[in-house]
């Protein structure tokens, strides 16, 4: 007895002196926590802790399979889903912050009424790609008509839904570029008021932290963040579902989510609330708007580290968007969806961003050539 009652003693002697040397900040981020900020006149912004971690990029052959089948709606017989990858293990080593939603309309007016921004689309020469009201069908098999043209008198204010757009919308219309210079104004306002240190910078995730983060914790690979199940979605994301466009008596073609989601465009940030939220509680990380990550696109999946065009020049012409948006079939919205954007200047009424706040990492956005 006297044995264990000195084992014991020892052990404990060894514990405080580990806890001596090792002492856990007490301000250390943990998951769970948040990050209010406030941009001014009356607009904030929410960052939710993303502690490191492990995940699965990729997707399985039967996730493929469902994703180009009736339920999914993808078109089967394309490489789209090739782009996505085998089921692979990859890690996050570090922390990050996550913005809860993505950038909203009154976000971004701020920071264009701070700095006179002008974004490509609003540039000389600039257009972006919107909704076309003289659309009405695909005209399949006989030809393809597809809902979106490209023109040059819209943009992030006016993104052309023929429908009022609220502050609470997700931010539409912008560019690689414009996202990129959006987090260098964050960054220098933080840093000039003293709230933030040099180690950190607001900036676009990398497409492993996105990944990561979309998957909310999970270590499977889920079709989305919540299951495989389509019906658990009801209420959670939105997608191109039972909902008549503006001024028509008609829904979405093809495969749609068999239930009504509300909006036949955009939904509000965070509509859907808890139910929305993943295991880190982020909102909308499935549907809703296709969201930029800073890494450039290989055709072959993605990376755990970021992917460059060139990577002694931190080169990106052609920028990863992931997650899907509310015109997609529901296969086309999944957690291992990817794609490649035409170019760091391109803009599209589908496409938006979420930011991170994490250790700085360096791109150049450069025109594609090829």
């Amino acid at each position: 007895m006297k044995k264990h009652h000195t084992l014991a003693l020892i052990l404990l002697v060894a514990c405080l002196s580990f806890f001596s040397a090792h002492p856990v900040a007490a301000d250390e981020p943990q998951q769970g926590d948040v990050k209010k900020m406030n941009l001014g006149s009356g607009v904030g912004l929410e960052l939710c802790f993303i502690p490191p971690g492990k995940f699965m990029m990729g997707s399985t052959a039967e996730e493929k399979a469902w994703a180009t089948g009736i339920e999914g709606g993808a078109q089967p017989g394309t490489i789209r889903e090739q782009y996505e990858g085998e089921p692979r293990p990859m890690s996050v080593s570090d922390g990050f912050w996550m913005g809860r939603t993505e950038i909203t309309m009154a976000q971004f007016r701020r920071f264009v009424e701070d700095t006179g921004y002008v974004t490509d689309a609003e540039k000389a020469g600039g257009v972006t790609q919107v909704f076309d009201h003289e659309w009405d069908r695909y005209y399949y098999p006989s030809k393809v008509v597809h809902p979106w043209k490209s023109v040059a008198n819209k943009s992030w204010r006016d993104p052309g839904f023929g429908i009022p757009m609220k502050e609470d919308y997700p931010v539409v219309c912008v560019s690689y570029q414009d996202m990129k210079a959006f987090c260098t104004w964050l960054t220098d306002v933080e840093r000039k008021a003293g709230r933030l240190s040099p180690e950190l910078e607001f900036r676009l995730p990398t497409e492993a932290e996105w990944a990561y983060a979309c998957r909310g914790g999970s270590h499977e690979s889920h079709y989305f963040w919540w299951g495989n199940d389509l019906m658990e979605g009801k209420g959670r994301f939105n997608i191109s579902a039972v909902d008549f466009l503006p001024n028509r008596d008609t829904i979405w073609p093809l495969a749609n989510a068999p239930w009504s989601d509300g909006y036949a465009f955009l939904s509000p940030v965070d509509h859907y609330g808890e139910k929305g939220r993943n295991g880190f509680g982020l909102a909308d990380m499935c549907g809703g708007v296709w969201e930029f990550t800073l890494d450039h696109f290989d055709p072959e999946g993605g990376h755990e580290r970021i992917h460059f065009k060139d990577k002694q020049q931190l080169s990106v012409s052609s920028p990863v968007c992931r997650g899907g948006n509310y015109f997609d079939v529901p296969g086309n919205a999944r957690c291992a969806v990817r794609l490649g954007i035409a170019s760091v200047s391109y803009s599209d009424s589908r496409d938006g961003f979420r930011i991170c706040l994490g250790a700085p990492k360096k791109t150049v956005p450069v025109p594609r050539t090829e």
